[in-house]
């Protein structure tokens, strides 16, 4: 007994150390699967940058972008950037010697996804408004690099005249973001030239710099349209209104600067009767200056007056009308006007508004677009002959109406919707009726018709059918030089016969033409 118990206090230690050796073991290779899932874990997180990659960085301000944008010289900028350079009339000379072009503006949404994914996969807090510069912010930083340049400016201008004006200025970026410390009573700087930044070339940055100087009227008005009140904003736009009426001096000139028009953008849209109307109104007076024209659409301001046209007030509606015609008689803006969406309110307008004002002007403003063949063809797949030759017979407009469809004639497109439309029967109606109020009309009527004179056989028929040769040799007889000219022409089409029709007459079936339903 005494040798099995001996025995048996032997075998218990031996079973405890087994236990104890593979509870170890077990905690070892536990250990061990923790160590190699740390490691595996943290291997998918990427360490924290050294740097920002530059492509990310805004050459003006040097921040990481929140929204990029592509100007027409290829370069990306922070889009509050840019459009502080536009209201300054500033451009930067950048580090590798190039100076952008800031006429066009176009979201750069490839690198902005590109920012927000670079932002997520380093753990990093995307651009947001606390880290950017805004509109204020980038238009102060703007002016402190002018004037940081102007102070560094050689004595003799003959060394150093190209310095690089885009150093020097990574110190001011983080106080304007952090310190909103700029006084109100700094003026901004304006260009004395007429010409704005947009007409600048590259070889000309330094010189627009060095020509910079206070703008007292300028900066009058730019301070009391920015205010919170709504009463003073009223003021400072009556007054402005009131000032750019004047026809003897260059006020329209000094006044029309990117700065203003800048502020005037929000004004357009507001939801304020008098201030909408009255910005608006002060666009108009601004637009006479032909110079001013294409620095207007330049400037991004089109597309809120298109959204007048759509839903505006009554009166800012018209004003709205005459700032498009104003703008379209220069030929370079013709084609961004149509592009931009201005044909079909402008024709709404024409055919349905209760001034009379309204739709004269955007009469006008047709007829002078209409000029443009890209725009002819978006009248007509608007569905704008019908519309036209009803605002005819109905008496309104007659002049203007008759020139647009004059244009409209000329074309391919043109001339099949009007013959669609009755259009032969209709000037031919006109004419036969002496029922024209003016003189001119009749000379715009002929005109229409040898413009529908080049659709072969089927304006001959439908000519025919109405009655056109009689009825033209009495207008032959009455009209002017011209008028005589083209009457001729049309009656030698009419009356010429070709081998075409001798075909279509020794056919076993005769057409006859009854009218234009025939032919539709």
């Amino acid at each position: 007994m005494e040798f099995q118990e001996a025995v048996t206090r032997l075998r218990i230690p031996r079973t405890i150390r087994k236990g104890a050796v593979e509870r170890h073991h077990m905690q070892t290779e536990k250990h061990k699967w923790n160590i190699l899932f740390q490691r595996s874990s943290s291997s998918k997180q990427k360490t924290k940058p050294s740097e920002i990659p530059v492509e990310f960085l805004c050459p003006v301000s040097g921040t990481l972008m929140k929204d990029p944008v592509i100007v027409s010289s290829g370069h990306t900028f922070e889009r509050a950037c840019v459009q502080a350079c536009n209201t300054l009339g500033f451009i930067p000379t950048l580090m590798d010697g190039t100076v952008p072009d800031f006429s066009t503006v176009i979201p750069n949404l490839a690198l902005k996804s590109t920012i927000l994914k670079w932002c997520t996969d380093y753990s990093l807090d995307p651009p947001n408004d606390k880290t950017t510069l805004n509109f204020f912010s980038a238009e102060k930083l703007v002016h402190a690099k002018i004037l940081e340049t102007q102070q560094q400016k050689p004595k003799h201008p003959k060394k150093n005249e190209d310095q690089d004006a885009g150093t020097g200025i990574d110190h001011l970026v983080t106080d304007l973001i952090t310190h909103d410390t700029w006084s109100s009573d700094d003026s901004p700087l304006q260009l004395k030239s007429t010409l704005s930044s947009c007409y600048s070339s590259p070889s000309s940055s330094s010189a627009d710099i060095r020509a910079f100087n206070l703008n007292p009227k300028d900066e009058e008005f730019v301070s009391k349209l920015k205010s919170p009140l709504v009463f003073e904003i009223e003021e400072g736009l009556i007054s402005l209104r009131n000032t750019t009426r004047a026809r003897e001096d260059d006020t329209r000139l000094q006044l029309c600067t990117s700065r203003l028009l800048s502020v005037l953008k929000p004004l357009i849209i507001s939801r304020y009767t008098n201030i909408q109307v009255n910005s608006v109104a002060c666009l108009v007076n601004l637009s006479l200056e032909k110079i001013n024209k294409i620095k207007i659409v330049r400037s991004g301001i089109l597309p809120l007056l298109i959204d007048v046209l759509k839903g505006g007030f009554p009166e800012a509606r018209e004003h709205a009308c005459g700032a498009i015609f104003s703008l379209a008689l220069d030929d370079r803006n013709k084609i961004a006007i149509g592009v931009l969406g201005a044909l079909s309110p402008l024709l709404h307008l024409l055919r349905s508004d209760e001034r009379h004002r309204t739709r004269h002007d955007s009469g006008l403003a047709l007829y002078h677009l209409s000029l443009v063949q890209s725009n002819v063809t978006k009248l007509v797949k608007l569905g704008s002959v019908p519309i036209l030759l009803d605002i005819v017979k109905s008496g309104r407009l007659g002049r203007w109406v008759l020139l647009i469809l004059c244009n409209l004639a000329l074309c391919p497109e043109g001339r099949d919707a009007m013959r669609d439309s009755g259009g032969v029967d209709f000037f031919v109606g006109l004419l036969k009726r002496r029922e024209l109020k003016y003189e001119s009309a009749q000379e715009i009527c002929v005109s229409v018709l040898y413009g529908l004179s080049h659709g072969g056989l089927r304006f001959k028929g439908l000519a025919r059918a109405a009655g056109a040769v009689e009825v033209l040799m009495q207008v032959e007889n009455t009209g002017n030089d011209r008028t005589k000219k083209m009457v001729k022409r049309i009656i030698k089409i009419l009356t010429e016969t070709r081998m075409e029709e001798v075909l279509e007459d020794s056919g076993s079936t005769r057409c006859v033409f009854g009218g234009e339903k025939d032919w539709a």
